[in-house]
C-alpha cells in the first residue's frame, strides 16, 4: 500500500508551532493549490505540453474555470519542522511531499469533526 501526496502551491499564512501535552512540537500551515480547466468545447491540449503553454492555449480558446483547494500541512520532523517555521512565509510558493492523515476531534461546542491533514 502507498499513502503519498505531492502538492505545489502557496502558503496561506505564516506557519505556527504548537506543542500539546508535552508531545513533540509541530509546525502547522495552510497551503492553497489551484486547478484550472477550460469549460465548453472539447479538450484541445496535447499530452507533453508544459503547463504554461497549455494555459496560454486555453486562455485564447474558451472560458477558464478555477478551483482553489486548501490543505492543512503538519511538519513533525525536528529539522524540517524548525526550518519550515523559520523560513516559510505567507505567499511563499512551495512543494510539499507527505502522507494523508484522516482524524477526528471534538470542537469547543462538543461536536465531533473530521480533519484531513498532510503530514510532511
Amino acid at each position: 500500500a502507498m499513502n503519498r501526496v505531492q502538492l505545489l502551491g502557496r502558503v496561506g499564512q505564516d506557519p505556527i508551532m504548537r506543542q500539546v501535552d508535552g508531545k513533540n512540537p509541530v509546525t502547522i500551515f495552510s497551503l492553497a493549490t489551484n486547478e484550472m480547466w477550460r469549460t465548453g468545447e472539447s479538450e484541445v491540449t496535447q499530452g507533453g505540453e508544459i503547463w504554461h503553454a497549455t494555459l496560454l492555449v486555453l486562455c485564447n480558446l474558451g472560458d477558464i474555470s478555477q478551483k482553489t483547494t486548501w490543505h492543512r500541512i503538519s511538519v513533525f520532523r525536528p529539522g524540517l519542522r524548525d526550518v519550515t517555521y523559520q523560513y516559510v512565509k505567507k505567499g511563499s510558493r512551495i512543494y510539499v511531499e507527505g502522507k494523508i492523515d484522516y482524524g477526528e476531534y471534538t470542537d469547543k461546542n462538543n461536536v465531533r469533526r473530521q480533519a484531513t491533514t498532510i503530514i510532511a
